[in-house]
Protein backbone atom coordinates (compact mmCIF):
# COMPACT_ATOMS: atom_id res chain seq x y z
CA UNK A 1 0.00 0.00 0.00
CA UNK A 2 1.38 3.17 -1.07
CA UNK A 3 1.84 6.00 1.98
CA UNK A 4 -0.94 8.69 2.06
CA UNK A 5 0.09 9.95 5.35
CA UNK A 6 3.84 11.71 6.19
CA UNK A 7 4.50 13.15 9.39
CA UNK A 8 7.45 14.34 8.12
CA UNK A 9 6.35 16.88 5.05
CA UNK A 10 6.91 19.82 4.99
CA UNK A 11 3.22 20.90 5.63
CA UNK A 12 3.28 19.22 9.51
CA UNK A 13 6.29 21.05 10.66
CA UNK A 14 5.41 24.47 9.58
CA UNK A 15 1.95 24.10 11.33
CA UNK A 16 0.79 21.33 12.61
CA UNK A 17 -2.38 22.54 12.83
CA UNK A 18 -3.10 23.29 9.22
CA UNK A 19 -1.53 19.91 7.60
CA UNK A 20 -3.73 18.12 10.34
CA UNK A 21 -7.03 19.86 9.28
CA UNK A 22 -6.17 19.16 6.08
CA UNK A 23 -5.21 15.46 6.33
CA UNK A 24 -8.45 14.87 8.14
CA UNK A 25 -10.49 16.46 5.35
CA UNK A 26 -8.87 14.34 2.54
CA UNK A 27 -8.23 11.39 4.29
CA UNK A 28 -8.97 10.59 8.45
CA UNK A 29 -7.49 7.52 8.80
CA UNK A 30 -4.65 7.32 7.10
CA UNK A 31 -1.75 4.51 6.57
CA UNK A 32 2.10 5.75 6.60
CA UNK A 33 3.93 2.86 4.49
CA UNK A 34 5.42 1.45 7.19
CA UNK A 35 2.92 -0.46 9.29
CA UNK A 36 1.59 2.66 11.48
CA UNK A 37 -2.46 4.19 10.72
CA UNK A 38 -2.94 7.61 12.28
CA UNK A 39 -6.71 8.64 13.12
CA UNK A 40 -7.31 12.36 12.61
CA UNK A 41 -11.74 11.93 13.04
CA UNK A 42 -12.58 13.27 16.48
CA UNK A 43 -15.39 10.83 16.50
CA UNK A 44 -12.99 8.00 15.10
CA UNK A 45 -10.04 9.17 17.69
CA UNK A 46 -12.68 8.86 20.66
CA UNK A 47 -13.85 5.36 19.79
CA UNK A 48 -10.40 3.98 19.58
CA UNK A 49 -9.67 5.67 23.25
CA UNK A 50 -12.63 4.22 24.63
CA UNK A 51 -12.26 0.64 22.97
CA UNK A 52 -8.22 -0.57 24.93
CA UNK A 53 -9.40 -4.17 24.36
CA UNK A 54 -9.15 -3.27 20.30
CA UNK A 55 -6.36 -0.79 20.68
CA UNK A 56 -3.70 -1.57 23.61
CA UNK A 57 -1.91 0.64 25.34
CA UNK A 58 0.77 -1.98 25.64
CA UNK A 59 2.84 -0.32 23.16
CA UNK A 60 6.48 -0.51 24.68
CA UNK A 61 8.89 -3.69 26.17
CA UNK A 62 9.52 -0.73 28.71
CA UNK A 63 7.33 -0.97 32.06
CA UNK A 64 5.41 1.72 31.79
CA UNK A 65 2.95 2.39 34.95
CA UNK A 66 0.09 2.99 34.71
CA UNK A 67 0.01 4.20 30.68
CA UNK A 68 0.95 1.18 29.52
CA UNK A 69 -1.29 -1.34 30.52
CA UNK A 70 -4.68 -2.51 29.96
CA UNK A 71 -7.69 -3.72 31.50
CA UNK A 72 -7.96 -4.66 35.13
CA UNK A 73 -3.99 -3.93 35.43
CA UNK A 74 -4.18 -0.85 34.21
CA UNK A 75 -7.49 -0.08 36.95
CA UNK A 76 -5.41 -1.14 39.87
CA UNK A 77 -2.66 0.56 39.02
CA UNK A 78 -4.40 3.70 38.01
CA UNK A 79 -6.48 3.77 41.27
CA UNK A 80 -2.99 4.73 43.03
CA UNK A 81 -2.15 7.57 40.79
CA UNK A 82 -5.84 8.96 41.25
CA UNK A 83 -5.22 8.92 44.92
CA UNK A 84 -2.76 11.32 44.68
CA UNK A 85 -5.03 13.93 42.40
CA UNK A 86 -7.79 13.97 43.69
CA UNK A 87 -10.08 17.10 44.65
CA UNK A 88 -8.23 17.47 48.20
CA UNK A 89 -4.63 16.86 47.54
CA UNK A 90 -5.32 19.68 44.71
CA UNK A 91 -6.96 22.30 46.66
CA UNK A 92 -4.37 21.86 49.31
CA UNK A 93 -1.69 22.27 46.81
CA UNK A 94 -3.24 25.57 45.22
CA UNK A 95 -2.12 28.41 48.06
CA UNK A 96 1.55 26.89 47.08
CA UNK A 97 1.16 27.02 43.80
CA UNK A 98 0.07 30.69 44.00
CA UNK A 99 2.78 31.50 45.52
CA UNK A 100 5.29 29.73 43.39
CA UNK A 101 4.06 31.21 40.22
CA UNK A 102 3.58 35.12 41.91
CA UNK A 103 7.37 34.74 42.76
CA UNK A 104 8.58 33.76 39.34
CA UNK A 105 6.34 36.12 37.82
CA UNK A 106 7.98 39.00 39.96
CA UNK A 107 11.46 38.38 38.66
CA UNK A 108 10.31 38.57 35.36
CA UNK A 109 11.20 41.97 33.75
CA UNK A 110 8.49 44.26 32.87
CA UNK A 111 8.97 45.57 28.94
CA UNK A 112 11.47 44.01 28.06
CA UNK A 113 11.06 40.62 25.68
CA UNK A 114 11.03 37.31 27.43
CA UNK A 115 9.85 33.89 26.32
CA UNK A 116 7.31 32.39 28.03
CA UNK A 117 7.74 28.97 27.85
CA UNK A 118 11.16 29.78 30.21
CA UNK A 119 8.40 31.05 32.53
CA UNK A 120 6.55 27.79 32.21
CA UNK A 121 9.46 25.54 33.15
CA UNK A 122 10.83 27.78 36.10
CA UNK A 123 7.11 27.78 37.52
CA UNK A 124 6.46 23.86 36.22
CA UNK A 125 9.57 22.66 38.49
CA UNK A 126 8.73 24.26 41.50
CA UNK A 127 5.51 23.35 41.00
CA UNK A 128 5.58 19.65 40.60
CA UNK A 129 8.73 19.48 43.57
CA UNK A 130 6.46 21.21 46.16
CA UNK A 131 3.73 18.45 45.41
CA UNK A 132 6.38 15.44 45.65
CA UNK A 133 8.36 16.79 48.05
CA UNK A 134 11.64 17.10 46.26
CA UNK A 135 14.17 19.62 47.81
CA UNK A 136 14.47 22.85 45.86
CA UNK A 137 18.14 22.91 45.28
CA UNK A 138 16.93 20.58 42.60
CA UNK A 139 15.49 23.01 39.85
CA UNK A 140 18.38 23.77 37.94
CA UNK A 141 19.30 20.26 37.07
CA UNK A 142 15.41 19.84 36.62
CA UNK A 143 15.03 22.71 34.25
CA UNK A 144 18.44 21.98 32.01
CA UNK A 145 16.90 17.93 32.14
CA UNK A 146 13.89 19.84 30.64
CA UNK A 147 16.06 21.06 27.69
CA UNK A 148 17.66 18.29 27.13
CA UNK A 149 15.04 15.47 27.06
CA UNK A 150 13.58 18.46 24.62
CA UNK A 151 16.41 18.78 22.39
CA UNK A 152 16.82 15.01 22.30
CA UNK A 153 13.24 14.33 21.57
CA UNK A 154 13.34 16.68 18.43
CA UNK A 155 16.65 15.16 17.44
CA UNK A 156 14.96 11.58 16.67
CA UNK A 157 18.35 9.73 18.11
CA UNK A 158 17.25 7.16 19.82
CA UNK A 159 20.62 6.69 21.70
CA UNK A 160 20.43 10.15 23.12
CA UNK A 161 16.79 9.93 24.13
CA UNK A 162 17.78 6.58 26.03
CA UNK A 163 20.99 8.49 27.90
CA UNK A 164 18.78 11.79 28.98
CA UNK A 165 15.92 9.33 30.13
CA UNK A 166 18.49 7.38 32.14
CA UNK A 167 19.48 10.53 33.69
CA UNK A 168 16.75 11.46 34.86
CA UNK A 169 15.79 7.92 36.14
CA UNK A 170 19.07 8.06 38.59
CA UNK A 171 17.77 11.40 39.65
CA UNK A 172 14.62 9.89 40.73
CA UNK A 173 16.21 6.98 41.95
CA UNK A 174 18.57 9.23 44.25
CA UNK A 175 14.97 10.81 45.94
CA UNK A 176 14.10 7.37 46.26
CA UNK A 177 16.82 6.42 48.45
CA UNK A 178 16.74 10.02 50.27
CA UNK A 179 12.56 9.69 50.91
CA UNK A 180 13.74 6.12 52.39
CA UNK A 181 16.27 7.31 54.55
CA UNK A 182 14.37 10.71 55.80
CA UNK A 183 10.50 9.96 55.20
CA UNK A 184 8.29 12.42 55.28
CA UNK A 185 5.09 13.34 54.73
CA UNK A 186 5.35 14.03 51.12
CA UNK A 187 3.55 12.07 47.89
CA UNK A 188 7.27 10.21 46.89
CA UNK A 189 7.35 9.12 50.40
CA UNK A 190 3.50 7.84 50.49
CA UNK A 191 3.62 6.08 48.01
CA UNK A 192 6.37 4.02 48.92
CA UNK A 193 4.28 2.87 51.39
CA UNK A 194 1.65 1.64 48.43
CA UNK A 195 0.36 -1.95 47.47
CA UNK A 196 -0.98 -3.81 44.66
CA UNK A 197 -1.98 -7.36 44.37
CA UNK A 198 -1.33 -7.48 48.25
CA UNK A 199 2.35 -6.78 47.98
CA UNK A 200 4.54 -3.08 48.19
CA UNK A 201 5.29 -1.64 44.86
CA UNK A 202 8.46 -2.63 43.81
CA UNK A 203 11.21 0.47 43.23
CA UNK A 204 11.24 -0.33 39.38
CA UNK A 205 6.72 0.64 39.56
CA UNK A 206 7.41 3.63 41.75
CA UNK A 207 10.42 4.78 39.29
CA UNK A 208 7.92 4.30 36.43
CA UNK A 209 4.95 6.23 38.03
CA UNK A 210 6.74 9.17 39.30
CA UNK A 211 8.96 9.07 35.65
CA UNK A 212 5.04 9.38 34.12
CA UNK A 213 3.97 12.29 36.26
CA UNK A 214 7.69 14.38 35.99
CA UNK A 215 9.35 13.68 32.67
CA UNK A 216 5.77 14.55 30.60
CA UNK A 217 4.27 16.95 32.93
CA UNK A 218 7.10 18.89 33.28
CA UNK A 219 7.12 19.69 29.94
CA UNK A 220 3.62 19.85 29.37
CA UNK A 221 3.12 22.42 31.58
CA UNK A 222 5.79 24.56 30.33
CA UNK A 223 4.42 24.60 26.46
CA UNK A 224 0.97 24.60 27.40
CA UNK A 225 1.87 28.20 29.45
CA UNK A 226 3.47 29.43 26.24
CA UNK A 227 0.32 28.37 24.39
CA UNK A 228 -1.77 29.98 26.79
CA UNK A 229 0.18 33.20 26.64
CA UNK A 230 0.50 33.13 22.80
CA UNK A 231 -3.21 33.09 22.78
CA UNK A 232 -4.06 35.88 25.30
CA UNK A 233 -1.10 38.42 23.39
CA UNK A 234 -3.01 37.17 19.80
CA UNK A 235 -6.53 38.18 21.63
CA UNK A 236 -6.60 41.02 23.47
CA UNK A 237 -10.44 41.46 24.19
CA UNK A 238 -10.13 37.77 25.94
CA UNK A 239 -6.99 38.67 27.94
CA UNK A 240 -8.83 41.45 29.48
CA UNK A 241 -12.32 39.20 30.24
CA UNK A 242 -9.98 36.96 31.88
CA UNK A 243 -7.87 39.91 33.83
CA UNK A 244 -10.85 40.41 35.64
CA UNK A 245 -11.58 36.85 36.55
CA UNK A 246 -8.30 36.58 37.76
CA UNK A 247 -9.01 39.69 39.71
CA UNK A 248 -11.93 38.62 41.20
CA UNK A 249 -10.02 34.62 42.01
CA UNK A 250 -12.31 32.87 39.66
CA UNK A 251 -10.38 30.08 38.97
CA UNK A 252 -13.15 28.17 37.05
CA UNK A 253 -13.04 30.65 34.71
CA UNK A 254 -9.54 30.30 34.00
CA UNK A 255 -9.56 26.49 33.91
CA UNK A 256 -12.20 26.55 31.33
CA UNK A 257 -10.72 29.46 29.32
CA UNK A 258 -7.13 27.58 30.14
CA UNK A 259 -8.85 23.99 28.58
CA UNK A 260 -10.28 25.96 25.75
CA UNK A 261 -7.52 27.19 24.72
CA UNK A 262 -5.77 23.98 24.56
CA UNK A 263 -8.53 22.41 22.64
CA UNK A 264 -8.14 25.15 19.49
CA UNK A 265 -3.98 24.78 19.51
CA UNK A 266 -3.21 21.32 21.47
CA UNK A 267 0.37 20.62 21.95
CA UNK A 268 -0.52 17.34 22.98
CA UNK A 269 -0.18 15.93 19.78
CA UNK A 270 -0.90 11.87 19.60
CA UNK A 271 -0.83 9.32 21.66
CA UNK A 272 -0.10 5.55 20.28
CA UNK A 273 -1.96 2.31 20.15
CA UNK A 274 -1.80 -1.45 18.70
CA UNK A 275 -4.27 -2.97 16.79
CA UNK A 276 -4.97 -6.53 19.13
CA UNK A 277 -7.37 -7.54 16.28
CA UNK A 278 -7.83 -6.98 12.79
CA UNK A 279 -10.27 -3.76 12.63
CA UNK A 280 -12.03 -1.66 10.30
CA UNK A 281 -12.57 2.09 10.62
CA UNK A 282 -13.74 4.77 8.83
CA UNK A 283 -13.59 2.08 5.48
CA UNK A 284 -10.15 1.20 6.42
CA UNK A 285 -8.59 -2.18 7.63
CA UNK A 286 -6.33 -2.22 10.40
CA UNK A 287 -4.47 -5.64 10.93
CA UNK A 288 -3.67 -7.09 14.49
CA UNK A 289 -0.58 -6.02 15.21
CA UNK A 290 -0.36 -2.78 13.67
CA UNK A 291 0.58 0.30 14.96
CA UNK A 292 -2.10 3.01 15.71
CA UNK A 293 -1.74 6.92 16.30
CA UNK A 294 -4.82 8.57 18.25
CA UNK A 295 -3.94 12.27 16.90
CA UNK A 296 -5.85 14.64 19.44
CA UNK A 297 -4.82 18.07 17.87
CA UNK A 298 -6.83 17.56 14.57
CA UNK A 299 -9.58 15.17 16.73
CA UNK A 300 -10.04 18.46 18.54
CA UNK A 301 -10.49 20.74 15.69
CA UNK A 302 -12.72 18.57 13.95
CA UNK A 303 -15.34 21.12 12.85
CA UNK A 304 -18.01 17.79 12.03
CA UNK A 305 -18.16 18.21 15.90
CA UNK A 306 -16.96 21.36 17.24
CA UNK A 307 -18.14 23.54 14.55
CA UNK A 308 -15.31 26.35 13.96
CA UNK A 309 -12.52 24.84 15.23
CA UNK A 310 -10.70 28.43 15.94
CA UNK A 311 -14.00 29.69 17.80
CA UNK A 312 -13.30 30.19 21.39
CA UNK A 313 -16.48 28.52 23.33
CA UNK A 314 -15.62 27.12 26.55
CA UNK A 315 -19.63 25.85 27.53
CA UNK A 316 -20.42 24.78 23.73
CA UNK A 317 -16.79 22.51 23.33
CA UNK A 318 -16.40 21.36 26.78
CA UNK A 319 -18.08 17.67 26.50
CA UNK A 320 -16.30 16.67 23.61
CA UNK A 321 -12.79 18.41 24.28
CA UNK A 322 -9.98 15.80 24.15
CA UNK A 323 -6.78 18.09 25.43
CA UNK A 324 -6.47 15.20 28.64
CA UNK A 325 -8.01 12.90 26.30
CA UNK A 326 -10.98 10.57 26.95
CA UNK A 327 -11.91 6.66 28.13
CA UNK A 328 -10.10 4.49 30.54
CA UNK A 329 -6.53 6.58 29.78
CA UNK A 330 -7.31 9.89 29.73
CA UNK A 331 -5.13 11.98 31.81
CA UNK A 332 -5.56 11.55 35.55
CA UNK A 333 -3.98 14.42 36.28
CA UNK A 334 -6.18 17.18 34.66
CA UNK A 335 -7.48 18.76 37.82
CA UNK A 336 -3.80 19.11 38.87
CA UNK A 337 -2.52 20.55 35.84
CA UNK A 338 -5.50 22.73 35.13
CA UNK A 339 -5.11 23.97 38.95
CA UNK A 340 -1.76 24.82 38.07
CA UNK A 341 -2.13 26.26 34.42
CA UNK A 342 -5.24 28.39 35.39
CA UNK A 343 -3.34 29.56 38.69
CA UNK A 344 0.41 30.87 36.81
CA UNK A 345 -2.19 32.52 34.09
CA UNK A 346 -3.85 34.28 36.89
CA UNK A 347 -1.01 35.44 38.71
CA UNK A 348 0.39 36.48 35.29
CA UNK A 349 -2.44 38.25 34.19
CA UNK A 350 -2.92 40.45 37.88
CA UNK A 351 0.79 41.17 37.83
CA UNK A 352 0.10 42.51 34.32
CA UNK A 353 -2.03 45.53 32.85
CA UNK A 354 -1.10 43.85 28.99
CA UNK A 355 0.05 41.25 27.56
CA UNK A 356 1.41 41.66 23.72
CA UNK A 357 3.86 40.08 20.83
CA UNK A 358 7.10 41.58 21.04
CA UNK A 359 7.03 43.68 17.82
CA UNK A 360 9.83 42.55 15.37
CA UNK A 361 9.94 39.03 17.19
CA UNK A 362 8.42 36.31 15.69
CA UNK A 363 6.54 33.43 17.67
CA UNK A 364 8.25 30.30 16.36
CA UNK A 365 5.60 26.90 16.25
CA UNK A 366 7.52 23.54 17.84
CA UNK A 367 7.99 20.84 15.08
CA UNK A 368 7.04 17.33 15.52
CA UNK A 369 7.02 14.96 17.61
CA UNK A 370 6.78 17.94 19.71
CA UNK A 371 2.99 20.21 19.71
CA UNK A 372 2.42 24.23 20.83
CA UNK A 373 5.33 27.05 20.75
CA UNK A 374 8.94 26.50 21.17
CA UNK A 375 9.33 30.06 21.13
CA UNK A 376 6.54 33.03 22.35
CA UNK A 377 8.21 36.38 22.58
CA UNK A 378 5.84 38.95 24.78
CA UNK A 379 6.11 41.75 26.39
CA UNK A 380 4.64 42.59 29.93
CA UNK A 381 3.25 45.99 30.70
Amino acid sequence: MSADWDPGSPDVHRDQRVAYDRQRTTCPVAHDGSGTWTLFAHGDVVAAANDAKTFSSRVSSHLNVPNGMDGDEHAAYRGIVERYMGPDRVEALAPTCHAIAADVIASTPRHEVFRAVTLGARFAVRAQSAWLGWPAQLEDTLVEWMADNHAATRSGDHVLTAQVAQRFDTIIRSLIDRARRTPGDDVTTQLLAERVDGRHLTEEEVVSILRNWTAGDLGSIAVSLGVVVHFLASHPDLQHQLRTAAVAGDRPVLEAAVEEILRIDDPFVANRRLATVDVEVAGRTIRAGERVVLNWTAANRDPAVLGDPDAYDPPAHAADNLVFGTGPHACPGRALSLMELAVATSELLVATSRIEHAPGQEAVRETPPVGGWSRVPVLLG
